[in-house]
């Protein structure tokens, strides 16, 4: 029996009654997508931080009591991969989303509430790299959607600790379809227009064994980014963390104290004038 997502609650006996529904129902499924955000496109990574000398630490190792902040560079998403929810999301899919939208949140587990933002201050790109750059054994090339934000300890406390400690080990992207395309591997008559788009995409395809498998996939090819999570388990687990910096807290003056010498500063000066005044 065959159990997809698209159909939760439905088995099928074989994939052509599985192809058949999916293209009797494919207006309807598109216009589900475009409507939810999608929250479980996860990426895997290996964190490395830094001090504020540039010297690598061992992520278990980092005592984060005298770290402020954290700079870091996060791979939210890659294309050209086949993830669980069947979409692979092809080079150009968040080219206009990075240019157009300037608030985008960095969140825990996609909880879009107050205690759960981890960075407000995110900027998002989208950089060509190649899959062994990213450790990752694949061939050709993929378009990475990266997140550089500055992370703060006061923000979020507890997911401060878990990045410099190196705990969190994927991240999922919030997002909402945009622009989307059935593919589907059949040679049935019915299926003319799922197979052109198959055959017009399935060459881009890094990890062709699981399309091959599943005999179909969406083809993406825009999207709008909402967000980009840390999670604990995610679906594409193609991307590394580029960098993570630490930066060791300042000491500080406090106002009261700042005060205080201004005043004393102050006297002083009216006590020399005074003394002129008498000589």
């Amino acid at each position: 029996m065959i159990v997809v997502k698209e159909f939760p609650d439905r088995e099928f006996e074989t994939k052509e009654d599985l192809f058949k529904a999916l293209r009797e129902n494919k207006s309807t499924l598109i216009a589900q997508k475009k409507m939810q955000t999608k929250c479980a496109d996860a990426v895997l990574h290996y964190v490395v931080v830094e001090n504020d000398k540039g010297e690598t630490n061992k992520a278990e190792a980092v005592d984060v009591s005298d770290i402020n902040s954290l700079k870091a560079s996060l791979v939210i998403n890659t294309t050209n991969l086949m993830d669980s929810h069947s979409d692979v999301h092809f080079k150009g899919t968040w080219n206009k989303s990075t240019k157009e939208n300037k608030n985008i949140l960095l969140l825990q587990e996609h909880r879009m509430t107050f205690d759960h933002i981890i960075s407000d201050d995110v900027k998002a790109v989208v950089k060509e790299m190649n899959w062994s750059d990213l450790n990752v054994n694949l061939s050709g090339t993929t378009e990475a959607l990266i997140f550089n934000t500055n992370i703060s300890k006061q923000r979020n406390p507890f997911m401060f600790e878990q990045y410099a400690k190196g705990y969190v080990k994927e991240h999922s992207v919030g997002m909402r379809y945009v622009k989307l395309e059935l593919a589907i591997n059949s040679e049935s008559k019915w299926d003319v227009e799922e197979k052109a788009v198959w055959d017009k995409y399935y060459p881009e395809i890094a990890n062709k064994e699981v399309a091959d498998e599943r005999g179909y996939f969406w083809a993406v090819t825009e999207a709008k980014i909402v967000e980009g999570s840390a999670v604990v388990k995610g679906s594409n687990y193609a991307t590394p963390v580029l960098n993570i910096q630490a930066e060791k807290s300042l000491e500080t003056i406090e106002p009261t104290e700042v005060t205080q010498k201004n005043e004393q500063e102050a006297q002083k000066e009216q006590l020399k004038q005074l003394l002129n005044k008498f000589k």
